[in-house]
């Protein structure tokens, strides 16, 4: 569920809605939003997952300072997701440490 009124911000102008994959799987995103901002809209929760007791992690600090929503896009890995702003045809996979 997208916020479109915000408290401080007001009403939220709409934005063109543009498709991402996630894990083979597409999923809507609006076209300037934080990767983690679609993930969490369509549900996703789980980012990665832990090296050592592969335990999954998300969305935490929101701001880029952590690494828990660290995800291979496009190829690259250790993207952070909370910071980077979603591409059209964009393809994000979950990365295990």
């Amino acid at each position: 569920m997208r916020i479109t009124i915000h408290p401080i911000l007001g009403l939220l102008k709409e934005r063109k809605k543009i498709t991402i994959e996630i894990d083979g799987q597409k999923i809507e995103a609006l076209e300037g939003e934080p990767i983690a901002a679609a993930l969490w809209n369509a549900g996703i929760r789980d980012f990665r997952y832990t090296r050592k007791r592969k335990e999954p992690r998300g969305f935490f600090c929101g701001i880029g300072l952590c690494t828990d929503c660290k995800m291979i896009v496009n190829g690259i890995p250790n993207i952070r997701t909370c910071v980077t702003l979603v591409e059209k045809g964009m393809k994000i996979q979950r990365q295990r440490d």
